[in-house]
């Protein structure tokens, strides 16, 4: 899943509360995933599970519109200690 939403710049608002992760196998690879969103300004990841997650290297790199977060995993909550 690394790059997923990269580069998306027009996109705003994205909302992946319905996106769950956890009974994704072998998903081990996050980085990069919504790097250089630059428009991105709420982002609601409430049913994200990384438990599994081993890379989330630059996850949220050049978000600098972000002002709303909707995180629950406590894996997400402390990269988000360093936007």
């Amino acid at each position: 899943m690394s790059f997923i939403f990269s580069n998306c710049y027009s996109l705003t608002f994205l909302n992946l509360s319905n996106f769950n992760t956890n009974n994704v196998n072998n998903m081990n690879n996050m980085n990069n995933m919504f790097s250089n969103c630059s428009s991105l300004t709420s982002l609601n990841l409430l049913n994200f599970i990384t438990n599994n997650v081993i890379d989330m290297t630059d996850m949220f790199h050049s978000l600098n519109k972000i002002c709303d977060i909707i995180p629950i995993d406590n894996n997400l909550l402390n990269l988000l200690t360093y936007l």
